[in-house]
């Protein structure tokens, strides 16, 4: 069976950062692009950022370019997102995802991924 595990998320003041880490079980993710998206509270689930299967190529969401980076351990089945310069607006529960294809999708949906972990809240305070 196939599972996403997140860890990492908690709480924080603004201007802090945070870890997510997720863990990827029940298949390799090797050869998979892996993202993150989050959810808050009455909104949409957004595309936070991408890796490819190599871990050379990555795309972000405009406003986390340069706070955020995503990275990834293939040997291990892992995948990251270091989080800086969190701000209130980026309290959310934040979900791990296995990509359909081997690269990253010109504009990254939640449709071009088939595999889902349960999520880990970040709140950010004020």
């Amino acid at each position: 069976q196939v599972q996403l595990v997140e860890s990492g998320g908690g709480l924080v003041q603004a201007g802090g950062s945070l870890r997510l880490s997720c863990a990827a079980s029940g298949r390799s993710f090797s050869w998979t692009a892996m993202g993150w998206f989050r959810q808050a509270p009455g909104k949409e689930r957004e595309f936070v950022a991408a890796i490819n299967w190599s871990g050379a190529s990555t795309s972000y969401a405009d406003s986390m370019k340069g706070r955020f980076a995503i990275s990834r351990d293939r040997a291990k089945n892992q995948v990251f997102l270091q989080m800086n310069s969190l701000k209130p607006e980026d309290t959310a529960v934040y979900y791990c995802a296995a990509g359909r294809e081997s690269g990253i999708p010109t504009l990254p949906q939640t449709t071009d991924f088939d595999s889902w972990g349960q999520g880990t809240q970040v709140t950010v305070s004020s």
